[in-house]
């Protein structure tokens, strides 16, 4: 656990009954795009320690679903539609085991283990936010919604024209929650289009 004084965010998570200042970056991303809207299923791709998960749920309400994945156990409250499961993202088969049309909303606040070296942590974040667009893709409904983190690089261009192929509109958002010196930001796929260039085959 870190040993960072809470600052404005992280006193006002904790006043609302949040696990974590995260959820006010979600909560900006919302309020700018229209991410997550009333009945709406939601898959959230690194959900520890819950607060976008508790978030998604109190937008979707019960007549909506949100299912948070993680390779940390959970083991807070969540409302009866929501739950989180323990699994690896990176290894779990979930293009197969959840399908198509799944979902309206896939939401990734994953990030690597930062090593400190840049270069390296951009690359591996990269990486996550990839394999998060590719799950998107596959389960998303055509006409719903991505938002996925990643720290930016060399790679942050390849990382958003991605999106824009498979997305009607990109969008780039750098919440005020997040921290000053983080280089972290949020790229936002809003309509996924009905046959995304990344699930079409080669000719």
């Amino acid at each position: 656990m870190s040993n960072r004084p809470q600052d404005h965010w992280g006193r006002k998570a904790r006043k609302e009954g949040f696990a974590a200042r995260s959820v006010y970056k979600l909560d900006e991303i919302d309020r700018r795009t229209n991410l997550i809207r009333p009945g709406a299923r939601v898959l959230d791709l690194g959900a520890f320690p819950g607060s976008w998960t508790s978030y998604a749920a109190q937008k979707v309400g019960p007549r909506g679903m949100v299912l948070g994945l993680d390779i940390q156990e959970f083991r807070g409250a969540l409302p009866p539609h929501a739950k989180i499961r323990l699994g690896d993202v990176l290894s779990l088969d979930l293009i197969t085991e959840l399908g198509p049309n799944s979902f309206d909303v896939v939401a990734s606040d994953m990030a690597p283990n930062t090593t400190g070296h840049k270069f390296m942590d951009q690359a591996r974040s990269f990486d996550l936010f990839m394999r998060a667009l590719e799950i998107a893709i596959a389960v998303l409904s055509p006409g719903g919604n991505f938002v996925g983190k990643i720290f930016q690089g060399e790679d942050f261009t390849k990382a958003h024209n991605a999106v824009r192929d498979a997305f009607e509109e990109m969008k780039i958002v750098k919440p005020p929650a997040s921290r000053t010196e983080s280089y972290e930001t949020f790229v936002v796929g809003l309509r996924r289009k009905v046959a995304p260039k990344s699930l079409l085959k080669a000719p």
